[in-house]
Formats: C-alpha cells, sequence, structure tokens
C-alpha cells in the first residue's frame, strides 16, 4: 500500500500528471473559482504520460495512475476502454474508476516504454463520449545489470624493459542499465590483482605498465583482474570482472656468455678432413632470433687446422678438422673462440657487448696409423717388348708411427689379372713378367699395397705404367683398293692413288715411301712424299681378254728405327670403258654379259635354287620322322602296353575287378560276361566254351580255358597276362581256404597228412598232436 501510494505521489508530482488529472476551467479566473460559484462546461481530458517503477516487489497488482473524463457524472453510465501495447495483459484498467494497474512485474531492458490509447463511451448506448487518445507508460529504470566484459579472459603482451605508461590493451564492459537515468550504467575500471606492474585507465578500460623495465628472463607471465562497477564506482554499484594474461615479449637485452673460460678438447690424429672434434656453447637469456649466435674462430695456432660453425638448430659451436693432423708433428693445439649476437638491438646496445669469447685447447691422441706412400699416385714408362724381369720403377711407403714398422709389397691381382707385373715385396720395385704390346694396351693402370708387417695395416696407391711405342709393325695398306685399268688406257694415265697406315707411333710423323718390288712392265708408282703415291700406266693396249687382271707388289717402309717395310699386293683388273674413261664392263663379268644374266641376277637365282632344296630336304625329313597310325587306339586298349592299374580292390565284396564265384566253384560258369581288363570292340557274337565238367586235374581247366581265350574273336591276338584263379576239387583234402569251409577247426580229419610224404610231416606233427591233446 505504501508503495502504491509513493508511486502515486510521484506521479502527482509530474506537471504533466496533474495538470491532466486537473485542469483549469477556461474563462474563469483563480480568484473567481475561488469566490464565486463554478459553472462546469464540457471539456476533455488530456496527458502525456505515465511512469512506472521496474521490478516491482510489492505484492498485488502495481497502481499505474487515473483516468478520468469530465464526462464522466459518477453516475456509472461512463464506461473507459483501454488499447494498445499490452492492453488486457499487462495493463488492466477499472472500466467504472479509470484506474490503471501492472498484472505483473516489468523489466526496462525487455521493453522501455508502452504506448497506450484510452477512451470514454456511454455504458448504455455506446456513445463515445471522449475520443481516443495516446499516451505513453514509461519505465524508470533501477540498477539490476551489472556490467559485463565481452570475454572472460583477455591474452596481451607487452614488449619487456618498456618504459612506465606502455600501452597493453584496452577492454571494455557494457551495462544493461539505462545510460540516460541516473548512473545505474556509468562505468569505473579498477585493477584488482596485477599491481604494482599494471594499471587501468578508470574511464577508458585502457591497461598500462605501472613499472619500468621489466625483464622477461626474470619473469615472463602476468595475470591481471581487472574489475567495472557501475554508479561510478559508488557504494552499492554492481560490478563485473575479467581476466587479462599478460606476457612479455622478448627482446635483445642479453649478451650470450660462455660458461667457461676455457675448453679442452681431443681427437685421434686419424680424424678425417670435416670430423667433428667437439660442440662449445655460449648461454643466452633471450627467446628466438634474438637467441641465435655466431662463432667464429679469432686467432690461435691451430686455426688453420680447425674451424668452427654454428648449428642453427642447438646454437652450439662445432669444431671441425680442416686439415690432416699428425700426432708425430704436433700433439696439441689452441684456439681463441669468439661468440656474437646475430641480431643486436641497438636500443640495447648499452646492455652489451653482445659477445665473448674462450679458450679451446686440442689435444691430438696417437693413432696406429697405416703405411703412407710417398706419392698419391705413380706414372711409369716401359718400352714395348721389354723382356720378362725388366724394371718398371719403384714405389716406396713408410709407417709414420714412431715404431717405424717394416712395410711389405705387393700387387693387387684384381687390377692385374693377366699378371703381366710383379713388384718385389722389400724395395717395392715393378718388373715385367711378360713382354708387353703398345699395340693391345698403351696404358695399364695397377694397384700396389704397403702392409705393416706387425699390424696388418694396409694402404694402396695407383701406378700408371704407359708402354712406350717400339717401331716393331710395319706399314700397310690403309684400305683395300680395287683397281681398273681400261682397255684403251694410254700410257702413263692415273688408275688409282693409295695411302698406308702403321699402328706404330713415332716420335716424329710418319713418313711412308712406295716403291715397287721389281721393275713393271704395265704399271709403275710416283710416291707423293706425302703418304700418298700414285699408279701410272707404262703402256697402252690393254685386253681383257688376253689378261683379265694384273698383280703388283707394293712396297711401303717408314722412316723410323728400326725400318720396318712390307710389301702390299694391289690387283688390277682390266675393264672396258667408254670414251669418258666410264667403266662398263670388266673381265669377271664378261662370260655373265655374254650370257644375257647380270651378277644381281645370278645371285637371284642361285638364292632361290637354295631356298628350294632346302624346302625339298626339310619336307623329307619331316615325312620320314612323321609318326606311323598306331594299332593302338583306344587308351584303354592294353595291347603291346604296359597298363598299370592303381587301385586297391575291396576284397571279396568287390566283383568289378574278377568274377570270384569261378574261384569259389569251377562249376559255375558265367556265359556272357565281358571282359573285365579291356573294352573290346564287338566285331563278333561273344562265346565262350564251358569247361570241361568234372575235371580232376588243374591242368586240364587251364588248357580249356586257354582253348576258348585262342577261340575267342574278341579275344586281343597278342600277349596278354591272363590270370586263371582256380582250385580244384579233386584233393583228397579238398580246400584248405577258408572261403568255402563251414566247418570248424575242430571237425577236420588230419590223419591224412601222414600220407602225404615228407614234405608235409612237420604239417601233420602239428595238427596231428593238437588232435590228440584236444581229445585227451
Amino acid at each position: 500500500m505504501i508503495t502504491n501510494q509513493l508511486a502515486l505521489l510521484m506521479l502527482l508530482s509530474i506537471p504533466e500528471w496533474s495538470s491532466a488529472l486537473i485542469r483549469p476551467v477556461p474563462g474563469i479566473s483563480t480568484a473567481e473559482r475561488d469566490g464565486r460559484t463554478l459553472h462546469r462546461t464540457k471539456r476533455g481530458w488530456m496527458w502525456n504520460s505515465f511512469f512506472l517503477l521496474e521490478e516491482w516487489t510489492g505484492s498485488g497488482k502495481q497502481y499505474v495512475g487515473k483516468l478520468h473524463s469530465d464526462m464522466d457524472t459518477e453516475d456509472g453510465s461512463v464506461k473507459y476502454v483501454l488499447t494498445g501495447d499490452g492492453a488486457g495483459t499487462i495493463f488492466e484498467i477499472d472500466e467504472k474508476s479509470g484506474d490503471i494497474h501492472a498484472t505483473r512485474r516489468l523489466d526496462r531492458e525487455e521493453k522501455a516504454s508502452y504506448t497506450l490509447s484510452a477512451k470514454a463511451i456511454n455504458k448504455t448506448s455506446g456513445q463515445v463520449l471522449e475520443r481516443a487518445s495516446d499516451f505513453i507508460i514509461k519505465i524508470h529504470d533501477i540498477n539490476d545489470n551489472e556490467p559485463k566484459f565481452s570475454k572472460d579472459t583477455y591474452v596481451a603482451s607487452v614488449p619487456e624493459m618498456s618504459s612506465i605508461g606502455a600501452f597493453v590493451m584496452r577492454v571494455t564492459a557494457t551495462d544493461a542499465d539505462d545510460e540516460s537515468y541516473g548512473n545505474s550504467a556509468k562505468l569505473v575500471y579498477s585493477i584488482l590483482q596485477g599491481q604494482p606492474y599494471f594499471s587501468v585507465e578508470p574511464d577508458t578500460g585502457v591497461i598500462r605498465t605501472a613499472l619500468p623495465n621489466m625483464i622477461r628472463e626474470n619473469r615472463e607471465h602476468y595475470q591481471v583482474v581487472i574489475q567495472a562497477k557501475d554508479m561510478a564506482g559508488q557504494m552499492g554499484g554492481l560490478s563485473g570482472t575479467a581476466t587479462v594474461n599478460i606476457t612479455l615479449l622478448d627482446v635483445n637485452n642479453s649478451p650470450p656468455r660462455f660458461p667457461h673460460s676455457a675448453y679442452h678438447l681431443s681427437t685421434p690424429e686419424s680424424a678425417e678432413v670435416g670430423s667433428s672434434v667437439g660442440r662449445i656453447k655460449a648461454n643466452d637469456a633471450d627467446a628466438g632470433v634474438n637467441a641465435e649466435m655466431w662463432y667464429s674462430v679469432l686467432d690461435g695456432d691451430g686455426q688453420d687446422v680447425f674451424s668452427i660453425v654454428t648449428d642453427a638448430t642447438s646454437q652450439e659451436g662445432v669444431i671441425t678438422v680442416k686439415k690432416p693432423l699428425d700426432y708425430e708433428s704436433k700433439r696439441t693445439y689452441s684456439l681463441r673462440v669468439q661468440v656474437t649476437n646475430t641480431h643486436v638491438d641497438p636500443q640495447f646496445g648499452h646492455l652489451g657487448p653482445f659477445s665473448d669469447t674462450a679458450t679451446v685447447r686440442i689435444a691430438v691422441t696417437d693413432v696406429d696409423e697405416p703405411p703412407i706412400f710417398g706419392r698419391s699416385h705413380y706414372i711409369f714408362e716401359v718400352d714395348e717388348n721389354a723382356p720378362p724381369g725388366s724394371s718398371v720403377g719403384t714405389v716406396s711407403a713408410r709407417d709414420p708411427d714412431a715404431t717405424n714398422h717394416l712395410v711389405k709389397y705387393t700387387i693387387d691381382r684384381h687390377t692385374d689379372l693377366e699378371r703381366l707385373f710383379n713388384i718385389n715385396s722389400n724395395n717395392g720395385t715393378i718388373s715385367t713378367l711378360q713382354a708387353l704390346d703398345r699395340e693391345t694396351s698403351k696404358w695399364h693402370n695397377i694397384s700396389v699395397l704397403a702392409t705393416e708387417i706387425s699390424t696388418s695395416l694396409q694402404t694402396r696407391v695407383p701406378v700408371f705404367i704407359k708402354v712406350q711405342d717400339v717401331n716393331d709393325n710395319a706399314p700397310e695398306f690403309a684400305m683395300y683398293y680395287e683397281t681398273f685399268v681400261c682397255e684403251n688406257a694410254k700410257a702413263g694415265e692415273l688408275i688409282q692413288t693409295i695411302s698406308a697406315v702403321d699402328t706404330d707411333e713415332p716420335v716424329i710423323a710418319h713418313q711412308f715411301v712406295f716403291s715397287l718390288s721389281t721393275v713393271n712392265p704395265n704399271f709403275t708408282i710416283y710416291d707423293n712424299e706425302d703418304n700418298t703415291a700414285r699408279i701410272l700406266t707404262r703402256r697402252g693396249g690393254f685386253s681383257r681378254h688376253e689378261m683379265s687382271s694384273y698383280l703388283l707388289p707394293v712396297v711401303i717402309s717408314d722412316n723410323d728405327y728400326p725400318i720396318q717395310s712390307s710389301t702390299s699386293t694391289l690387283t688390277v683388273r682390266v675393264c672396258a670403258c667408254d670414251r669418258s674413261r666410264n667403266v662398263q664392263t670388266c673381265s669377271t663379268e664378261a662370260l655373265l654379259l655374254s650370257a644375257g644374266l647380270s651378277t644381281g641376277a645370278l645371285v637371284a637365282i642361285l638364292l632361290c635354287i637354295i631356298i628350294l632344296l632346302m624346302i625339298v630336304v626339310l619336307f623329307a625329313a619331316l615325312r620320314r620322322q612323321k609318326k606311323k597310325e598306331p594299332l593302338i587306339i583306344s587308351k584303354e586298349d592294353v595291347r603291346d602296353n604296359v597298363v598299370s592299374y592303381n587301385d586297391e580292390g575291396g576284397g571279396e565284396e568287390d566283383t568289378q575287378a574278377f568274377d570270384i564265384g569261378t574261384l569259389r566253384n569251377p562249376e559255375v560258369i558265367d556265359t556272357n560276361k565281358m571282359r573285365r581288363d579291356i573294352i573290346p570292340e564287338m566285331l563278333f557274337p561273344f562265346r565262350r566254351i564251358s569247361p570241361i565238367k568234372d575235371n580232376t586235374d588243374v591242368r586240364d581247366f587251364i588248357n580249356c580255358r586257354l582253348q576258348d581265350n585262342d577261340s575267342d574273336p574278341t579275344a586281343p591276338p597278342y600277349d596278354s597276362l591272363a590270370t586263371y584263379a582256380y582250385e580244384g576239387n579233386g584233393s583228397l583234402a579238398e580246400s584248405l581256404s577258408s572261403l568255402e569251409s563251414s566247418a570248424t577247426e575242430g571237425d577236420q580229419d588230419f590223419d591224412y597228412l601222414s600220407h602225404w610224404g615228407p614234405p608235409f610231416k612237420k604239417l601233420a606233427d602239428m595238427y596231428i598232436g593238437k588232435e590228440t591233446q584236444r581229445e585227451t
């Protein structure tokens, strides 16, 4: 009730509201109104807006205000009607009194104002007494929303060594309350955590550094808590917080420093060039590119023997071998090494120098080394055709160690497969084992091994042996010459120009001399003195019918020592030529041309004849090798064949292989049963003669069966394996088999065994004795 009255008082205190409820009568002053009787005149209502507090916590409905028309005589005939935003749902009006109430709590952040329309009508007639008029209900804001940051956590960074007030970042919070009403949305920023390193501007939320020269190497990460409070930061205001994680960015403010002033390393003298001796590293508190370093050698007696390179990954200085080491020559080296930052910031140059030096001492350790040759390779020369055992040259190797072990020499036979050379194992002298021929191979490349006798350590060296040329080959024609002379040739006519070659290599260029071995009446030779010669005719009137060809011996000599010469024969054929000295026919084709056939045609004919002969011979060979038609066409025919039946019988139940009935009883004859071993072609009706009955001898039975097979037209007329399974029935003991035995062993009488003779005496004793024991 108190809240309702308060709301009413606030509404009455507003001039617009009071003028809406109490309006002076037009044309009558206040004095007259106070001292005289007032006369009611017809007038309408008029107002602008109502005001209502949000988030009302009272019980019941919240009173908004009262509407009243001058046309209302308060006799209950006027009815008030409310329309617009929230009419009937959020706001309701008493149609008789005009009182307006809010039915529920309102939130300004949801909707700040409502526009409604009110009118007065006659309840009975429905006539509009007051025309509709709009008014606004404004929701007054209260501080019910706390400030909120756009993020719960912010990430920021600032370079280390920054001065005071360096900008870090700006944070912003918002308040949903009304900024135009009171201080509900007026925010003030403050820092709750992060002092004294950082500060925040109260009005803008800008975070700045509060301490100078903060060093990342001491502390890299900071957590700052910023608070935003409404009501201008006054007591009772609402607040919100956000966390800012600030990282100090590295700058090159820390110079590199060696942890030690001197380092001691060692390496064996056998270390190869480029191999690593050791690593050293300087410390730099910076990170990233600011911690990158470069190592170099300043001076020292080992700067020509060792070098240092920078490992970009580990930022270490790697000391490597620059030249071969020798323990016997020098055992210790000293280096002065410097390390420098590659990216120096001039802003922090006063914190330098950004370099440092250290001394590195390297000790060379002794290693048992293999022998060392005096040269990296050897080149020797030897004359070709030198007798075996001739000296080629000498190689020399020594043990570089202080012990100076003895060395022996050998030739790697993989490089001297023909075993052309030998070496003295003691002094390294190489000699020949065979005579060498330069024309076969001008160079011989072998490998000589030097081995320490005590340690078996080896070293090899290449030896190149050049075979010096000796004039041991005579010159000869450079090519095969086909020389012709025309029948109508005249004396002194050139018929051929010849040249020569020599496989030897003289010191001076080749100089050949051409001549004829004897004076020839038909031809002569003229030496051009340029290693060529001309063949000229000495006469004319050649006839191919008289002489078809001439043999001309030519002597060729060289000018080297010893002089070598050879005689080469030049064949000159006589040919028929036209007036322009163009060859038409030669002696070798004369007869062929007379028959009307050329050489090409004769060759073609000869080839055809040879091909026909080959075809005939091949055909005859194929006919001879052709197989005759075999007598056995069916694969199941066993004539002249060895047939293997890899089948295992099924005992007495297997009746497919043979007829066991015949074995049991020779009297039983299957007259129409076909042979089971083959499938013969039935050229004649199947017929078999029955065996003789009452036969008393197996021989008679077999003879009978043999006669049946011989007389059977379907039986094979060739050798065949026939098995006659027969068990005789004329024996006194009858059958010894248990197949037809129907009595037990006890029913048998074995006395007849004693009458069979000495061979059956043992058997008779066994069975007769057993029978006697059974009877006893």
